[in-house]
Formats: C-alpha cells, structure tokens, sequence
C-alpha cells in the first residue's frame, strides 16, 4: 500500500510539474525579427575634405611619446586652470624632501603619534611565535 501511496504521489507532483510547462505552445509561437525585412545599410562615404597635414621633418612622430604621459593627457586632457584658492594652498606647502619615502620608511621615524602598544608591537623581537607568552597586566 505504501508503494502504490508513493508512486501515486510521485505521478501527481511530476503532472504538477509539468503542467506549469504547457503556457500554449509559446515554443512555436515566439515573436521574432522576419528575416527578410532586414536591410542593408547605406556604405560609408569618406568625407571630400580630410585636412591631413604631412609630418614636419626632424619632428618626433606621435607613437614615440611616452605611454603615461599620453594616456594622462587623454583621460583628463592636460593641465587645467587652478584656482586661486588652490594655487596658494600649493604655495604655501612647499615641497617635500627627494628622500621623503626612505625617511618616512625607516622604523626610527616617528610620524605618527602611535599608542605604547603599537610601539610594543614594533620593538618586538623577530621569530616564529613558539616562545611566546600572554602578558597579564597586573
């Protein structure tokens, strides 16, 4: 009995299932593009006046420039007028040291007022961490 209870149950789900498939045969009857009302487009036409103007001799040709510069240029277009606001902010801040990143690198630097556990952290000795120990305050 619970075979026929379990196949009955099987058959009703699978004709559930597939009832949610029969929409009206919307497999043979889809809205497409009739492919002979396509048309072709008009050719292109290269316009009369191209205004090109042949290489200066002893001029770098373009492909030469350097990369970085180009794509700057491309992407934000050369420089562009500062402001008045901004041109004296750049004034009045001057310029930093060649060897600023070697300087602000180096561990003796102190550029930030760090806490004494981030100091503890630093002046830690170098290892693999198996001689290590929870310090309790206390």
């Amino acid at each position: 009995m619970m075979r026929k209870a379990a196949a009955l149950a099987l058959v009703v789900s699978a004709a559930t299932l597939l009832s949610a498939c029969g929409g009206g045969g919307s497999l043979f009857n889809r809205d497409r593009p009739d492919e002979m009302a396509v048309t072709r487009a008009a050719p292109l036409v290269v316009p009369p006046d191209f205004a090109l103007t042949p290489p200066s001799p002893g001029a770098p040709r373009p492909q030469d420039s350097e990369t970085g510069k180009q794509t700057l240029e491309t992407l934000f277009g050369g420089p562009s007028a500062r402001s008045s606001v901004e041109t004296d902010a750049i004034n009045r801040s001057g310029t930093a040291a060649a060897s600023i990143r070697s300087t602000v690198g180096d561990p003796g630097t102190q550029t930030v007022a760090k806490g004494q556990v981030v100091r503890d952290i630093l002046s830690a000795p170098e290892g693999d961490g198996q001689a290590a120990s929870a310090a309790i305050p206390g």
